[in-house]
């Protein structure tokens, strides 16, 4: 009888290990798949239906709708590199730092960032964002409405880029940013 609780034990804890890893190990996959632009590894990692939480937003998101964020993320060409990844209770703690072409215009680059990351069964669900560890949101402020106000005057026809979500909104923040950069080499 001792030696089967001691099995069962033994087995116990290799399953929560293998459980343990293995969602770090989804945690990584979800990041890499950002970074090698697999949406279809992407959807294979999370639930059917996503939330991401930036301080008081709160974003829900279906498959399609999730897709079309990460075409808008896709754009800038982000690398993600995951620098800490632990565990909390039943959620996964991970430092992530971003580089993009978007947060060097924004002079926040890379932006490394701590999210909560929820499971639902072995799948991703929730992504909430706990802190910016390096970020400098005035300067990020100042540049992002330098921008928007430059582009309003000088190029009205891509006003409205910042609030648009969509893969053309991405590709126009690019021109944006191009077309400002090129205006102060002149």
């Amino acid at each position: 009888m001792r030696n089967i609780l001691v099995v069962l034990f033994i087995l116990f804890l290799i399953v929560g290990c293998h459980k343990k890893d293995d969602r770090i190990e989804k945690v990584h996959m979800y990041y890499e798949a950002f970074n090698t632009s697999d949406y279809n590894q992407v959807m294979e990692l999370i639930t059917d239906s996503i939330t991401i939480i930036e301080g008081d937003y709160i974003m829900g998101y279906t498959h399609p709708t999730f897709h079309e964020h990460f075409k808008w993320d896709s754009v800038f060409r982000p690398t993600n590199k995951v620098i800490d990844i632990q565990e909390s209770g039943s959620d996964i703690i991970a430092t992530v730092e971003v580089h993009s072409p978007r947060f060097k215009f924004l002079k926040n680059n890379p932006l490394t960032c701590k999210h909560k990351i929820s499971f639902e069964g072995n799948k991703l669900t929730k992504f909430e964002n706990l802190d910016c560890i390096d970020a400098d949101w005035s300067i990020w402020e100042k540049e992002r409405d330098s921008l928007v106000s430059w582009i309003k005057i000088n190029h009205p026809e891509l006003d409205g880029f910042i609030y648009d979500l969509t893969m053309n909104g991405a590709i126009n923040y690019l021109k944006a940013i191009a077309l400002y950069e090129e205006s102060i080499k002149e």
